[in-house]
């Protein structure tokens, strides 16, 4: 019995496509919840009396979400935009990156998009990367990574029972 049950395992195994599957099903960030983190974290940095742009893109850093307050320079769009495109070829936030990949970070600025900085967050729900904020504009890239961090945490009730 025990040998007609290896063999069996033996043969489901082989029958079993060893290539991947046609179709791949991720998580991605919603257009609302992109909307609710950006504003968070600009309302964050404008208590603190600075004027930002806030750029959230999705796992493929596409824009979800762009907010730039009322004195903030177009400029800050932008640098917002490319640190959050950073988070998401990193797979980590912008400032830890940043510090562990110092080496190749002149070259990684030259790519279009990206930019070596720190105030690109990544966020995650449900243990899945579903996109990234970045903030540019305080003074301070510290600042910048502080609100972004403070708009995921906003939201942070819908990250982990996000479905």
């Amino acid at each position: 019995m025990k040998y007609l049950w290896s063999v069996l395992m033996i043969v489901a195994m082989m029958s079993t496509p060893v290539y991947g599957a046609d179709t791949v099903t991720t998580k991605n960030i919603g257009m609302e919840l992109a909307r609710d983190i950006a504003s968070a974290a600009l309302l964050v940095c404008r208590k603190m009396g600075y004027q930002v742009s806030v750029v959230v893109v999705d796992r493929g850093a596409n824009m979800r979400a762009a907010l730039r307050d009322d004195l903030a320079t177009r400029f800050t769009l932008e640098i917002a935009h490319r640190k959050a495109n950073m988070s998401i070829m990193a797979g980590m936030d912008s400032g830890p990156f940043r510090k562990l990949r110092g080496d190749i970070r002149p070259d990684l600025n030259q790519i279009e998009g990206l930019i070596v900085m720190e105030g690109g967050v990544v966020i995650v729900a449900d243990g899945s990367r579903i996109g990234a904020v970045g903030v540019s504009g305080a003074p301070g890239c510290d600042k910048d990574a502080h609100c972004a961090k403070k708009g995921v945490e906003a939201v942070i009730e819908r990250l982990e029972f996000a479905d």
